[in-house]
This record gives C-alpha cells, sequence and structure tokens, in this order.
C-alpha cells in the first residue's frame, strides 16, 4: 500500500467533501423586469448559464424580480457565480447568490407535542395527566346562620374582642323602619318611593372684562 505524496490525496478528499457541501443553485437578484416579458432577453440570460451546465433548469419569479437558477453539481454553481456576479447584463449590474436551504430536524410540518397543546385557545386537547375536577361541597357554617338569626335590630354584637395590637369588631345592626319611606295606597299595597331629586343651583353669569 503506497502512501500518497505530499498529502495529495487528503487534499483532495478535503475538497472534494468541501464541494459536495456547497448548494447547487443560484438566485439572480434585481433581474431587469425585460428579461420576464421578451423572449429573446430571457434565452440570452439563460444562455449566459448554459455555458456552465447545459442541463440547467430556471425558475422565474416576476414578482420579486428574482431567477433561480438550478445545476446538476455545485461545481458548475460556483464557476458561474465566480464568472458572473455583478457583470453586466442588458446594461444592469447582476448580482448573484448561492441558494440556501436549512432544514432544522424533520422538513415537514409537525403537529405540537400533546404536551403543548395546552397554550392553544381552545386547546385541542388536553395536557397529558389531566382529569376533571369535582366540584367541592358547599361548606354551610350553621352557627353563623344561628348567630345571624339572633341579631335584633338596634343591638350591638361583639364578633372580635379587641386587644393592644388589634381593634375589636362589632356589628351595629339597623333599627327596623318596617315603613321604609313609603306610602300605603288602597288595597294595602305599598307604592314606590318617590326619589326627589337634587335641585339646580341659580345661575349667575358672570361678566368678563
Amino acid at each position: 500500500m503506497q502512501e500518497p505524496e505530499n498529502g495529495e490525496g487528503e487534499g483532495a478528499a478535503t475538497a472534494e467533501v468541501q464541494v459536495n457541501e456547497q448548494p447547487n443553485a443560484l438566485i439572480a437578484c434585481k433581474v431587469p423586469e425585460e428579461v420576464f416579458n421578451a423572449r429573446h432577453l430571457k434565452d440570452q440570460f439563460e444562455a449566459l448559464f448554459r455555458q456552465f451546465d447545459a442541463s440547467a433548469s430556471f425558475q422565474f419569479f416576476k414578482s420579486f424580480r428574482r431567477v433561480r437558477i438550478n445545476f446538476t453539481d455545485a461545481l458548475a454553481a460556483a464557476e458561474a457565480r465566480v464568472k458572473l456576479h455583478k457583470s453586466d447584463f442588458n446594461g444592469k449590474e447582476m448580482r448573484l447568490y448561492f441558494a440556501q436551504s436549512v432544514h432544522i430536524g424533520s422538513p415537514r410540518l409537525e403537529p405540537p407535542k400533546p404536551e403543548k397543546q395546552f397554550l392553544i385557545s381552545p386547546p385541542a386537547s388536553p395536557p397529558v395527566g389531566w382529569e376533571q375536577s369535582q366540584d367541592a361541597t358547599p361548606v354551610i357554617n350553621y352557627d353563623l346562620l344561628c348567630a345571624v338569626s339572633k341579631l335584633g335590630p338596634g343591638e350591638q354584637y361583639e364578633l372580635h374582642t379587641g386587644t393592644t395590637t388589634t381593634p375589636s369588631v362589632i356589628v351595629h345592626v339597623c333599627e327596623d323602619d318596617s315603613s321604609g319611606g313609603e306610602e300605603e295606597t288602597e288595597g294595602g299595597k305599598r307604592a314606590r318611593p318617590k326619589i326627589i331629586q337634587t335641585r339646580r343651583p341659580d345661575y349667575a353669569p358672570s361678566v368678563k372684562q
């Protein structure tokens, strides 16, 4: 087994790896609008790149004034970019850039993970481990109801005795006013109380000098 002299074999392998990693497509930016409308200009534009690769294909994007040129290998794309970048075509400078395609993970759009779907409003499905909670039984404090029922009108009830640092809590029960300011009408029914509106103050015009 003979080893390559001067590291030529290693350098060729490195160059091959670098070429294979390069994209095999170019993007032409700021293409003149005449290229998209005139057939002869489009043929001239394609001929510039077919001299590097006769099997090159083209995708014209008129709205963006861009053209994507697809080559069969990355070496032809690199050679075309070196020789035609910033060259003159139909009186305007043509700029070429490598078409980059980056895929992180799967190139397809996957649905969100089940544990993340609860962030969607409304959620598509409950998160993992979620269970329906049962309504708690209402707590009835019978002692409080009994104490409230014993409250009499006009009396005071101390709920909490005050200390040197906290005030006392005392409930003052209002006196029972059976009439409530309502007048009884015929038939024993109480009429609705009359609302007395506040009188507007007298208007005193002021004289401005």
